[in-house]
């Protein structure tokens, strides 16, 4: 991960995202940088324009996941609370047909 944060902290300080720039950033931070993942990093970032796939990371997750997550579990909910309701209603009207024989 630090290799991928290393691109995005040059990336947000406008500075070119090469090897030699990340090899520095890894150095600094006091992480023992690997030449062949910082080539393999740049070359994956060539050509990509970051700030959009930032901006689509972040939005895709935090709108997409919890928007889906929270009906479905207030679905199961909501039902639960209606099988109790009926099934209440059921033991009731059985008890009072009981009344009337």
């Amino acid at each position: 991960m630090e290799y991928i944060y290393s691109a995005m902290l040059l990336h947000a300080a406008d500075k070119k995202i090469d090897e030699a720039s990340v090899k520095k950033v890894l150095d600094a931070a006091g992480v023992k940088a690997d030449n062949a993942r910082i080539k393999a990093l740049v070359s994956a970032l060539d050509g990509v324009n970051i700030e959009e796939a930032m901006n689509k990371a972040a939005i895709a997750p935090a709108a997409g996941a919890p928007a889906q997550a929270a009906p479905a579990e207030e679905k199961k909910d909501e039902k639960k609370a209606e099988e109790k309701e009926e099934k209440k209603e059921e033991e009731a009207a059985a008890g009072l047909g009981a009344l009337f024989g």
